[in-house]
């Protein structure tokens, strides 16, 4: 196969890929409600829907590329394809939540593994000339899948039923199995793998989660929910411990002293946080509290959505001259007015016209959030360590999407319920209260960004096709 034609079958099936496994990150959010009311599931049990795949996705993330450098690069991407497919296909028919919440962890562990390689063997197909081009086009297409996750979402459950938005995962993943034998085999020179702090950090972030999902119903003084929860916090501390000393860390620790690094991630940590909480309980509220269908649902959504596409280009110009501090911290105090005035507002029979201006706001920071952490997070740590921080944010946004469902929902339950509209809202109000003060305090963290210091001529957090690659930007 000739240099051109390799590359351009290398960008569609990639691409095809990275958009089933990204729209998947939030397609399931219009479909919470059918889900509730067909399988009987508790609050509990759909909270894990999400966090099940969030999880695995965030924790398997920092392997997945490690797994391609090691065992081979399409290898490897084809084995995430497969799991991905496979794990589509039990979570359609799944007869019950306990069933489905495990196809949705499967599918996390699949998408983690497709996701990095996505871009590793993207940029490895593609001349230092034309990567720029090739990585742009890669971005657009997770920000679309991004913005199209709860339209999809919806407009399959209003029109056929939850089930299909698995069952259109499965001829994709069949049609990209055999094209990816197409794909040029590669490996890369970090092959190493940390699997003791893989299950440190899996287990550790398990139990948190665990706890703090199940602490409304059992009780947060019971025995079960506070060995849950110190058993994570003790498994984190031997994460943390284990990465000192290890020869080959998941994730480096001297990281964190570079105050770029590590403002930026907590700056992270909080955005994902408010924005996984806020999305989860929104799409619920339309539906559940005033009637709308799933697709309607999906398409109210759709102005916080898709506002970053069309302003994190603009944003990211910005950044190469002003520095990312000022556009993140903005970013992200914008992010907080959107979900403060969404609280302030919110009843259960307000027009949706009131809550376009508040989804505006928030999509717009969440614009100007995205284009500049790329840049502060790599010109923190040194150009052959790009890769492991590049992982390491991706992976710690992911948690704080999963923390932020947990406790949103924590708060939603202890406060209202789904018994009537005014109950769901009596729930809705304070966490979204509770969410737009953590996303301010990312803008707080985001001001400990130092001021520009060394300009990073990436186009995405990973410039360099050996290295790990990011996971795409989700809303």
């Amino acid at each position: 196969m000739k240099a051109g034609t390799r590359t351009i079958w290398t960008f569609a099936i990639t691409s095809i890929a990275l958009f089933m496994v990204v729209l998947d990150n939030l397609v399931v959010s219009t479909a919470i409600p059918a889900i509730r009311v067909d399988l009987g599931t508790t609050l509990e049990q759909l909270e894990w829907t999400v966090n099940a795949y969030t999880l695995t996705f965030a924790v398997f993330l920092l392997t997945g590329a490690a797994l391609g450098d090691r065992f081979g690069r399409k290898r490897m991407f084809m084995l995430g394809v497969g799991i991905f497919t496979g794990a589509s296909w039990l979570a359609a028919l799944a007869p019950s939540a306990d069933w489905l919440v495990a196809a949705r962890a499967l599918q996390g562990l699949g998408g983690a593994i497709v996701t990095p390689l996505t871009l590793t063997l993207l940029s490895a197909s593609v001349s230092r000339e034309r990567r720029g081009a090739a990585l742009g086009a890669w971005s657009a297409i997770a920000g679309l899948a991004v913005a199209m996750g709860p339209v999809v979402g919806g407009a399959v459950v209003s029109g056929i039923s939850w089930q299909w938005i698995f069952w259109l995962n499965v001829p994709v993943g069949l049609v990209l199995l055999p094209l990816a034998t197409q794909l040029a085999e590669s490996k890369g020179p970090d092959k190493a793998l940390d699997l003791l702090g893989l299950g440190l950090a899996s287990l550790g972030l398990l139990g948190i989660v665990w706890g703090l999902i199940h602490g409304n119903g059992d009780g947060w003084t019971s025995p079960q929910i506070v060995g849950a929860l110190a058993a994570g916090v003790a498994l984190l501390a031997g994460f943390v411990a284990w990465e000192l000393r290890a020869r080959a860390p998941m994730l480096p620790m001297r990281f964190f002293r570079e105050r770029a690094f590590s403002a930026a991630n907590g700056a992270s940590l909080f955005m994902y946080f408010g924005m996984f909480g806020s999305i989860f309980l929104l799409t619920q509220f339309f539906q559940t509290a005033q009637g709308y269908s799933a697709f309607e649902s999906g398409l109210r959504v759709l102005p916080w959505t898709a506002m970053p596409m069309l302003v994190a280009p603009i944003a990211g110009a910005l950044s190469d001259r002003i520095g990312g501090r000022p556009l993140m911290a903005t970013g992200l105090a914008l992010q907080a007015l959107g979900l403060a005035w969404i609280a302030a507002v919110t009843t259960p029979t307000v027009g949706y016209t009131s809550l376009v201006g508040p989804f505006v706001v928030s999509g717009i920071g969440m614009g100007m959030f995205f284009a500049p952490v790329a840049n502060v997070v790599l010109s923190a740590v040194k150009p052959v360590e790009e890769g492991k921080a590049s992982g390491a944010n991706n992976a710690i946004r992911e948690v704080g999407g999963v923390l932020g469902v947990a406790v949103l929902a924590t708060i939603f339950a202890r406060e209202g319920g789904y018994a009537t509209a005014q109950t769901f809202v009596d729930g809705l109000v304070p966490a979204m209260w509770f969410g737009a003060a953590v996303v301010g305090l990312g803008a707080l963290s985001a001001l400990l960004v130092p001021r520009k210091r060394r300009q990073v001529e990436v186009e995405l957090l990973i410039p360099e096709p050996e290295l790990a690659a990011p996971q795409p930007e989700a809303a």
